[in-house]
Order: structure tokens, then sequence, then C-alpha cells
């Protein structure tokens, strides 16, 4: 987790004022992040966010229009890929297609001229660490692609790299697959004890596998946290919209710990707005209670009913708004519902346009 109460002796990366620009686009404004040893920290957001350009100034394929880029506290900004202790996992894996998956893992150990006999026990060792023991003569045209981003993560790990980069190298993978391979890679980066630096456009993945996400939007960070913090207190609207879904709407801050939406007043536990103050406010749908319409903090009329596996989904009409709620109790379609929101579970934000 990045707080001011860590020492710079954690750090492993820091981005100072980091900004990049192309022909005239500035792609990522002013980004300060730091990233610790044995980190494993995702960058999260949407198409264009700036999530893959920041991944890319860490592995040197570009380099900053402003800031500083330091790993162990020495600057590296102007420092070529070849020269820093990262190496990167591309989403298409970039295997060579002539090579059998021995020879693609000992690629860069061959570059290196090793003894055969070490680089032998080198890939021997990558093969178990990613469950491919015995497939080392196999071309890697005949994998699938499971199999094919294990090789293109061996033959990144097998040079002992202190930093991994993975550019969305789940995307090409089914849905299945790609919920094994995030639990292997979290695995993974445990046992070998070395920073991982993930980008994703998935908040289930980056909520699954981080222990620290970054979010970002339009080249800037939103928010840093753990996962339960970046779900539990999104900073904005945005950060709630994208991690999860959110029922978002516009209130007013009655005073402390008071607050007016849906045509009615809630508790909450949220104070500092001010009086009579607007605010953004964001509640889970799994937070929202359905109860008897006589006991309801507000009553609302249950529009639509949609079973989705765990839970039903139910989008209540209370009048201002319409609740999406998620409960493992089905209502049915037409009936009147009472609404009740534990003040705990009531998030309020300063309004978005206030925030940008």
């Amino acid at each position: 987790m990045n707080s001011e109460k860590q020492t710079k002796q954690d750090h492993l990366i820091d981005l100072i004022g980091i900004s990049k620009e192309y022909d005239g686009t500035t792609v990522l404004k002013d980004i300060n992040l730091y990233i610790r040893k044995k980190e494993f920290l995702t960058l999260l957001g949407p198409s264009g966010c700036g999530k893959t350009t920041t991944l890319r100034i860490i592995g040197g394929f570009e380099t900053p229009s402003a800031g500083k880029l330091m790993f162990e506290g020495q600057e590296i900004s102007d420092l070529p890929p070849y020269k820093r202790k990262v190496n990167t996992v591309f989403q298409k894996y970039a295997l060579f297609p002539h090579l059998n998956v021995y020879d693609n893992i000992a690629f860069g150990l061959k570059l290196k001229k090793l003894p055969k006999k070490e680089i032998d026990q080198k890939v021997e060792k990558m093969l178990d660490l990613v469950n491919l023991k015995g497939y080392g003569k196999r071309h890697v045209e005949a994998l699938s692609g499971g199999q094919q981003q294990r090789v293109a993560i061996a033959r990144s790990l097998v040079n002992e790299p202190e930093v991994l980069l993975l550019d969305e190298p789940l995307g090409a993978l089914d849905l299945k697959l790609r919920k094994e391979m995030q639990l292997e890679l979290k695995s993974m980066q445990q046992r070998l004890g070395i920073t991982f630096i993930y980008v994703t456009h998935d908040q289930e993945e980056a909520l699954t596998m981080s222990d620290t996400i970054v979010v970002m939007k339009d080249g800037t960070i939103q928010q840093i946290g753990d996962p339960k913090s970046i779900y539990d207190e999104p900073a904005n609207a945005f950060v709630a919209d994208f991690i999860g879904e959110s029922n978002i709407l516009r209130g007013t801050m009655v005073k402390d710990e008071l607050v007016r939406f849906a045509g009615a007043e809630f508790p909450c536990v949220d104070f500092g707005f001010g009086e009579n103050a607007p605010v953004d406010v964001v509640i889970r749908p799994e937070d929202i209670m359905l109860v008897g319409e006589d006991v309801g903090q507000i009553v609302g009329t249950v529009k639509s009913v949609l079973f989705k596996g765990v839970h039903y989904e139910m989008m209540i009409d209370a009048g201002e708004y319409t609740f999406k709620v998620h409960s493992t109790s089905m209502q049915p379609q037409g009936s009147k519902v009472g609404v009740n929101i534990v003040p705990f579970n009531i998030h309020i934000m300063k309004p978005m346009e206030e925030v940008n």
C-alpha cells in the first residue's frame, strides 16, 4: 500500500512528477507513485487512461516528457530496457514460433553465454514453476493459449528480474482459464517474492490479485489503495462506478452524519462537508436491505428481477431514484418493498465536477 507511513527504504521504484506527451497530446499528467519490494501492484483503468504508457516508462520502452523515474534510489529515466532489472510479459506473448518451449525460455540465458548445465537447471526450474514440467521439447504453436502464456512468463522470470511487468497478459484467454491464471500468477508472485506490476482494465482481476491498486483515468491517478479500501471507500464517483457496481446519486448533506437523497433523510457516518451541501452518494447493490414496506426508510416497487447465479439483481423504483439491489432473497416483480441502508454502507463524496 502507498501511505505516508512507509519509509523510502521500502520503495523499489518511484515515479516522481512523471508526465508524457505525444505530438502535443498529454497522456500522463504529473504521476506520483511508489512501488514497494515484493508488491503486487495493479494499474487499473479504461482504455486510454495511461496505464500501459506508465508501464512502458517503467520498462524503458518510453521516456517521460517530464519527471523522474527512480529505481532503488537511482534515476533510470534514460536507461535502456536491457540495462534495467525488469522484464515484460505482453498480451501477445511474443514467443519465437520456430523454437520449442525449452529454447524459448533459454533464449536470454544463451545470450548471456551461461554454461549449458546452468541453463538446463534454470529452465527446468522455470518449467516446474509454471506447471509445464516435461513440455520442454514441444513446439509453442502446439500449445494452448494458457500454456503459451506460461512459457512467456517463464522466459521472463528465468532471467531473475527484480520486477516483472505484465501488460494485460490474460486478455487473450477465455473466462475460465483467465480466472485460473489469476490465482496461479498471484501464487507464483508470492513464492518468488519479486515485484509484479500488472496492467488491466478488468476490475475483478485487479481485486483478486493485487496488494495495491492504482485507479487511473485520463492520464491521472484517481485513487491508490488495497483492494478492500478501493472497493469499500471509493475516492470519487468514477472509482465507485469503475470498481464493481454502484448506485450513484445526487444528495444533500443536511449536516454531519445526516444526508438526504431519494426523497428521504438517512443517518450516515461521514462529516465535514458543511450544512446543506451538494454531494454524491454511493451505495453498493449488496449493501441495500429489502424489508417490509411498513418498516422501510423508503418504499419502492420491484420493476425487474434477474437471477445472476449467486444472487438476484432487482431494480427497485423508489420514485426519485431506481436502486439496483443484489440479494439472495428474491422479491416478485411488481411487489412493494421497503428499502433500508445502514449508516456505514452510505458513502459520501464531493460531487465529481468539484473534484475535477
